[in-house]
């Protein structure tokens, strides 16, 4: 999806791993990356936007593209697009207001496109704009190929010894194969390029200073983009907060441990319907989950698309399904089909993901057709980008003498969960080490004050990790406390949503440490 207009030479592991920590050594001085030799064609750009076209797209959402460098230290080399979609504001325009949705790896074009009416309070006086990463969705998509899922689930139940020599290897021909069906996006996949592709996109909209509701891993996007481009800081919005200084194997525990207590939350909730399948106790409920995602792994079901429905595509399915207080009554329905009649298509068409991987057509930089997207696009996107992000690369001796300890503290953590995390551990053995520039210099930043969102009952994200972020940040973070349930609060809290377009709209701030009380309309 690429141009060839590049040198095939020094495009080794090694010489990128070089080329990206002299990059992201030089990062805090790029607030003036527009006027870089070499970069200045970029941000005279001025985007065309057109009715958005394919199936499903509402007839107001315009969709348009910004033209960035494949590689920010050499921008002569190629060139890929990124896909953009706004709503204009339905009044007078008092400038845009720039979306990311998170994942990594979701497309801000289809969430904006079915999600739009969430934001159509800002719409009123801004264009609401969002876009696809590189990498995700329509620019230029990476994929691992057919059976990518086995990235996510690489650990394989390892407990030791040979079994996780083999998971190792797994895991390395797994990392071979995204590269042999992603192309060169994937080695400037990190959130560092695609902070500055941002920066690109602020100049494209006619804006001096950037306003920004970034979502789960959008929050690690604006911190960086904070740290890349202080000066351009305009309103930020950083919303499920994400952690900038946790190394992946911690990172695991937490979202374990976040997402067993939703779980048991749900079931609570659950157990007081009749129509509950796993009947009205809930402790009962907790334990026959356990052993529906054991029996699965050991007997899987067939699915629709021939591949086998596991445990693990369970507990997949079920930590997308908690994300929402909103999604528990369709949750309850599909794992009432999969229980009583042992049919796993409602947790596969709602909740399932990678379970297909059409391999992608190449093309030449240029935007891929909606149908040209591979399945297994978020799953491989999310594994590049946070891998780009992450300088942990354990040998394959201290991951088999630590694999044990590792996966009983995990499973401690969630029995429901444990394994499936515990892939994470694994997921960037065989990739080329990433920077360190998140953890190391993402900190202190001087820029007009953000407002971080955390929510108490977050699975994805902890509210530790807002605060913790908060006060890496400095000053600038001011934090709003949701007591509420769910990833994120802007969507489901009544509360949040006023507090958060008041800043974005007007500039009003809430003070540091206010709150916002549970939504109960749920």
């Amino acid at each position: 999806m690429l141009s060839v207009r590049r040198r095939r030479a020094g495009t080794t592991a090694a010489a990128t791993t070089a080329v990206l920590a002299l990059l992201g050594a030089a990062l805090p001085s790029m607030a003036a990356a527009g006027d870089q030799h070499g970069l200045s064609r970029f941000y005279r750009q001025k985007i065309t936007w057109s009715a958005c076209k394919g199936e499903g797209m509402p007839k107001d959402l315009q969709c348009g593209k910004v033209t960035v460098p494949l590689d920010y230290a050499r921008p002569a080399s190629g060139t890929l697009d990124v896909a953009m979609a706004r709503y204009r504001a339905t009044g007078t325009s008092r400038g845009s207001v720039l979306l990311d949705f998170g994942g990594p790896g979701v497309a801000g074009v289809s969430q904006l496109a079915s999600n739009g009416k969430n934001f159509m309070s800002l719409a009123n006086t801004h264009d609401v704009v969002a876009f696809d990463p590189r990498g995700v969705g329509r620019s230029s998509p990476v994929s691992c190929g057919t059976g990518a899922d086995e990235g996510g689930n690489a650990t394989g139940g390892p407990t030791g010894g040979e079994d996780t020599r083999a998971a190792l290897e797994r895991a390395r021909k797994v990392a071979a194969r995204c590269a042999g069906h992603s192309g060169p996006v994937l080695r400037h996949m990190g959130t560092i390029d695609a902070s500055r592709d941002m920066d690109v996109m602020r100049e494209a909209l006619g804006e001096k200073k950037l306003d920004y509701l970034g979502f789960s891993y959008g929050t690690r996007l604006g911190a960086v983009y904070a740290t890349q481009f202080p000066r351009k800081v305009g309103r930020f919005v950083l919303d499920g907060v994400d952690t900038l200084t946790e190394p992946l194997t911690q990172q695991g525990l937490a979202i374990a441990a976040g997402q067993q207590t939703a779980l048991q939350d749900f079931l609570a909730w659950c157990a007081k319907d009749v129509s509950c399948p796993f009947g009205q106790d809930a402790r009962s409920a907790r334990q026959q989950v356990v052993r529906l995602v054991a029996l699965l792994d050991r007997t899987p079901l067939p699915t629709v698309l021939g591949l086998p429905f596991t445990g693990q595509e369970l507990a997949g399915a079920l930590s997308r399904a908690l994300f929402s207080r909103q999604l528990w009554p369709l949750l309850e329905q599909s794992l009432s089909l999969l229980v009583q009649q042992a049919d796993p298509s409602w947790m596969v068409r709602f909740f399932g993901v990678g379970l297909a991987a059409p391999v992608p057509r190449r093309g030449n930089g240029g935007l891929a057709d909606p149908e040209d997207v591979p399945a297994d696009n978020l799953a491989a996107a999310l594994m590049a980008i946070n891998c780009a992000d992450d300088p942990d690369r354990p040998s394959a001796e201290r991951i088999t003498r630590d694999i044990a300890r590792l996966r009983s503290r995990y499973e401690q953590a969630s029995p429901v969960f444990g394994r499936l995390r515990l892939g994470q551990v694994l997921m960037c053995y065989g990739r080329p080490r990433g920077t360190s520039f998140i953890r190391e210099k993402v900190k202190n930043v001087r820029t007009a004050k953000m407002l971080l969102v955390g929510t108490r009952g977050d699975p994805a994200t902890p509210y530790r990790w807002t605060l913790e972020t908060a006060r890496r940040l400095g000053p600038s973070a001011v934090v709003l406390d949701n007591r509420g349930e769910g990833h994120t609060g802007y969507t489901t809290s009544p509360c949040v949503h006023k507090k958060v377009d008041s800043f974005l709209l007007d500039g009003s701030l809430p003070p540091h440490g206010s709150s916002c009380g549970p939504d109960r309309s749920g």
